[in-house]
Protein backbone atom coordinates (compact mmCIF):
# COMPACT_ATOMS: atom_id res chain seq x y z
CA UNK A 1 0.00 0.00 0.00
CA UNK A 2 1.40 3.43 -0.59
CA UNK A 3 0.91 6.22 2.06
CA UNK A 4 -1.40 8.07 -0.09
CA UNK A 5 -4.09 5.02 0.39
CA UNK A 6 -3.50 5.31 3.95
CA UNK A 7 -3.67 8.69 4.49
CA UNK A 8 -7.67 9.05 2.81
CA UNK A 9 -8.96 5.82 4.78
CA UNK A 10 -11.89 7.08 7.10
CA UNK A 11 -13.57 3.70 8.58
CA UNK A 12 -12.12 3.75 11.82
CA UNK A 13 -13.40 7.66 12.16
CA UNK A 14 -17.04 6.32 11.19
CA UNK A 15 -17.06 3.90 14.83
CA UNK A 16 -15.27 6.02 16.71
CA UNK A 17 -17.82 8.70 16.27
CA UNK A 18 -20.40 5.85 16.28
CA UNK A 19 -18.82 5.06 19.97
CA UNK A 20 -19.33 8.75 21.12
CA UNK A 21 -22.76 9.05 19.82
CA UNK A 22 -24.50 6.12 20.88
CA UNK A 23 -24.33 6.62 24.81
CA UNK A 24 -24.23 10.60 24.54
CA UNK A 25 -27.95 9.65 22.84
CA UNK A 26 -29.09 7.35 25.35
CA UNK A 27 -28.14 9.76 28.54
CA UNK A 28 -30.19 11.91 26.33
CA UNK A 29 -33.10 9.66 25.99
CA UNK A 30 -33.00 9.08 29.76
CA UNK A 31 -33.18 11.76 30.92
CA UNK A 32 -36.10 13.08 28.18
CA UNK A 33 -37.97 9.54 29.70
CA UNK A 34 -37.56 10.10 33.37
CA UNK A 35 -38.57 14.02 32.84
CA UNK A 36 -41.61 13.06 31.61
CA UNK A 37 -41.95 10.01 34.10
CA UNK A 38 -41.62 13.08 36.84
CA UNK A 39 -43.98 15.56 35.50
CA UNK A 40 -46.59 12.26 34.96
CA UNK A 41 -46.16 11.53 38.88
CA UNK A 42 -46.40 15.26 39.57
CA UNK A 43 -49.92 15.99 37.92
CA UNK A 44 -51.48 12.51 39.53
CA UNK A 45 -50.49 13.48 42.52
CA UNK A 46 -51.98 16.98 42.07
CA UNK A 47 -54.99 15.61 40.90
CA UNK A 48 -55.28 13.13 43.64
CA UNK A 49 -54.69 16.25 46.12
CA UNK A 50 -57.46 18.04 44.77
CA UNK A 51 -60.01 15.40 44.77
CA UNK A 52 -59.22 14.52 48.44
CA UNK A 53 -59.29 18.28 49.36
CA UNK A 54 -62.72 18.82 48.02
CA UNK A 55 -64.03 15.42 48.95
CA UNK A 56 -62.95 16.18 52.52
CA UNK A 57 -63.72 19.84 52.59
CA UNK A 58 -67.59 18.79 52.02
CA UNK A 59 -67.28 16.14 54.34
CA UNK A 60 -67.40 13.52 52.44
CA UNK A 61 -64.63 11.60 54.21
CA UNK A 62 -65.61 8.11 53.20
CA UNK A 63 -65.28 8.98 49.26
CA UNK A 64 -62.05 10.25 49.75
CA UNK A 65 -60.32 7.30 51.30
CA UNK A 66 -61.98 5.41 48.56
CA UNK A 67 -59.95 8.13 46.17
CA UNK A 68 -56.83 7.52 48.17
CA UNK A 69 -57.15 3.65 47.66
CA UNK A 70 -57.73 3.84 44.20
CA UNK A 71 -54.23 5.47 43.75
CA UNK A 72 -51.54 3.40 42.51
CA UNK A 73 -48.86 3.35 45.06
CA UNK A 74 -48.77 4.65 48.57
CA UNK A 75 -48.34 8.20 48.56
CA UNK A 76 -47.87 10.64 51.83
CA UNK A 77 -50.99 12.95 53.05
CA UNK A 78 -50.44 15.78 54.57
CA UNK A 79 -53.54 18.54 55.65
CA UNK A 80 -53.10 22.09 56.73
CA UNK A 81 -56.65 24.02 57.44
CA UNK A 82 -56.39 28.07 57.28
CA UNK A 83 -59.28 30.64 56.73
CA UNK A 84 -61.90 28.03 55.58
CA UNK A 85 -59.46 26.33 53.01
CA UNK A 86 -58.13 23.01 53.27
CA UNK A 87 -55.26 22.21 51.25
CA UNK A 88 -54.28 18.70 51.21
CA UNK A 89 -50.23 17.61 49.98
CA UNK A 90 -49.80 13.84 48.43
CA UNK A 91 -46.25 13.27 48.17
CA UNK A 92 -44.86 10.24 46.50
CA UNK A 93 -41.78 8.58 44.54
CA UNK A 94 -42.23 8.27 40.86
CA UNK A 95 -41.27 4.38 40.62
CA UNK A 96 -38.83 1.62 41.30
CA UNK A 97 -35.45 2.33 39.69
CA UNK A 98 -33.22 4.93 39.26
CA UNK A 99 -35.92 7.60 40.27
CA UNK A 100 -37.22 6.05 43.88
CA UNK A 101 -34.99 8.12 45.67
CA UNK A 102 -36.63 11.22 44.45
CA UNK A 103 -39.97 12.74 45.86
CA UNK A 104 -42.77 14.06 43.97
CA UNK A 105 -45.38 16.42 45.64
CA UNK A 106 -48.64 17.46 44.22
CA UNK A 107 -51.06 20.24 46.42
CA UNK A 108 -54.70 20.69 46.30
CA UNK A 109 -57.10 23.22 48.04
CA UNK A 110 -60.30 23.71 48.67
CA UNK A 111 -63.15 26.01 50.48
CA UNK A 112 -64.88 24.46 53.22
CA UNK A 113 -68.07 23.82 53.21
CA UNK A 114 -69.86 25.01 56.62
CA UNK A 115 -73.58 23.13 57.02
CA UNK A 116 -75.15 24.45 60.33
CA UNK A 117 -78.69 24.71 61.67
CA UNK A 118 -80.17 27.56 59.44
CA UNK A 119 -78.17 26.87 56.01
CA UNK A 120 -78.53 25.04 53.50
CA UNK A 121 -76.27 22.79 51.79
CA UNK A 122 -75.24 23.39 48.21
Amino acid sequence: MTRHSLVGDTSGSVTAEFAVAVPALLLVLGLVIGTVQLSAQRIALTALAGDVSRLEARGDTRLASARLSEHQGTPVISRTESGGVLCVVATGSPAPGLLAPLRVAGRGCAAIAHTGAGEAAP
